[in-house]
């Protein structure tokens, strides 16, 4: 544990990265795990995880990320993109996996699919997209936690025009929508705000015990 404390201490923001350093593949395999491995609601991981290399795109995005550096500097560029109308079909195909994976037949599952189902798919379909885009932060969590592991920077970014973005990669006719961006990499020396003290509210103002 004391390692991930000193772990999220050192993590910050990265305005600026450095463009010459790479990830190793191994490292982005890594990260890859983590974010697959990642906690979301019922295990449905309502969303795709998009790997944006082709440089051409990169730049597209700039413009729609207010022109931030990082979008084209850093080694890697991730879309968090949710599901959007998510239902049944979505629903049935984690049943079908559930099945496979744990040697189930798929009658035994269907009493918690029905009940998924009625959780969800009920749910009017503006209230579904909200839910999906919502569990793209837990997968973003994960990411945070397992680069600052292995000493590799990762800057969040919600500063971005998701439907210029669903534009650009073509997301929207897939179903999906850039809910959060993440770019991966390493911070430039030059990058003052590595060197500012980590600003957070104090125990007692931000926890309560009852």
């Amino acid at each position: 544990m004391s390692n991930f404390i000193k772990n999220a201490n050192w993590r910050y923001a990265t305005k600026k990265f450095d463009a010459t350093k790479k990830v190793s593949e191994e490292d982005i395999l890594t990260l890859k795990e983590a974010l697959r491995l990642s906690a979301s609601s019922y295990g449905l991981q309502p969303y795709k995880l998009i790997f944006v290399e082709n440089p051409e795109l990169r730049a597209q995005i700039q413009p729609a990320a207010w022109g931030q550096s990082q979008i084209v500097e850093a080694s890697h560029l991730l879309v968090f993109a949710n599901i959007t109308n998510f239902g049944d079909t979505q629903i049935e195909a984690h049943i079908n996996n559930m099945a496979e994976t744990r040697g189930l037949p798929k009658d035994a599952l269907q009493g918690y699919g029905d009940f998924m189902k009625s959780k969800i798919s009920t749910l009017p379909e503006a209230q579904r997209n909200v839910w999906t885009s919502k569990q793209t932060y837990i997968a973003l969590t994960n990411l945070l936690n397992a680069a600052a592991e292995l000493n590799i920077d990762v800057t969040p970014m919600e500063g971005f025009e998701p439907e210029k973005v669903n534009e650009i990669l073509g997301l929207t006719e897939l179903g999906l929508n850039a809910s959060l961006m993440a770019t991966i990499g390493y911070r430039h020396a030059d990058d003052a705000t590595q060197h500012y003290a980590k600003v957070r509210k104090s125990d007692e103002e931000l926890f309560i015990n009852l």
